[in-house]
């Protein structure tokens, strides 16, 4: 028997849609034949996207929005009810990375730290982009009777990982998030989830040296890197009416990195 996803003509937000993850993640629920709210701070391809969306069995519609704006994502919110009537699923995938060390010492002495720029900016993005995201729709959500809210966390929010503090602390603190909002917002019908990426071929490992993401596949018990679209398979599956009993839980994505380390 088929999957019945019951996800036809339901409205969608995606943050950080331009690329990567976000980009599959608006796709797939396009295939699904979702109406897609595209969010994203680069609108240089927004055009082709909203092309894309439709190509692929959806409606979709793109929002130039930075989810760290309180403000701006309130508006855009109104925006996404104005255009579509509804808003049935969130899913807050926009996230920035700028690693480094907490302290780095030769010599005898401090040479680097963390920058209070690149702890502010990581926060902004990553851990207040989602709570901004959340409180933005959740009251449409339980007027309308219900609706699912997602993020995208990390396996290093679970574990850690050398050189990002900063990222590490936002995506442990997406996880604690979710379970909170998952409490509060079940008697609504809203359900809360997250999914916990591994090592994803997005744009950003593209510029890391082949040694490091060697070492990465090397620590993959399924011996590759994950595809942008592993991930969006697991949102539109959390999204879904087959997981219509899962709130509060955080999914790894992961090709078992954190059996394999």
């Amino acid at each position: 028997m088929a999957l019945e996803t019951g996800l036809a003509g339901k409205v969608v937000v995606v943050t950080g849609a331009a690329a990567g993850i976000g980009r599959a993640t608006a796709l797939a629920f396009a295939r699904q034949g979702c109406k897609v709210a595209a969010w994203d701070v680069n609108d240089g391809g927004a055009d082709a996207l909203v092309a894309e969306l439709a190509a692929a069995g959806g409606e979709g519609a793109f929002f130039k929005v930075s989810v760290a704006d309180g403000e701006a994502v309130r508006t855009t919110v109104d925006a996404v009810v104005a255009r579509f009537g509804r808003l049935d699923v969130m899913v807050n995938n926009a996230g920035i990375v700028r690693d480094a060390q907490l302290i780095k010492w030769k010599d005898g002495a401090v040479v680097a730290t963390l920058s209070d720029e690149a702890w502010n900016a990581v926060i902004d993005v990553n851990l207040k982009g989602v709570f901004l995201g959340a409180r933005a729709v959740a009251p449409q959500m339980i007027a309308q009777g219900g609706g699912v809210i997602l993020s995208t966390s990390s396996v290093v929010g679970l574990y850690g990982n050398f050189g990002q503090t900063n990222y590490v602390a936002t995506k442990a603190g997406v996880i604690g998030m979710t379970k909170v909002w998952a409490r509060e917002l079940g008697k609504f019908g809203i359900r809360v989830n997250a999914v916990a990426p591994g090592f994803i071929a997005t744009e950003i490992l593209a510029s890391m040296p082949p040694k490091v993401v060697e070492s990465m596949v090397g620590h993959t018990p399924l011996g590759r890197m994950g595809k942008p679209e592993d991930i969006a398979n697991a949102f539109v599956w959390l999204a879904s009416d087959a997981a219509s009993f899962v709130t509060g839980t955080v999914i790894s994505v992961d090709g078992g990195l954190v059996v394999g380390t």
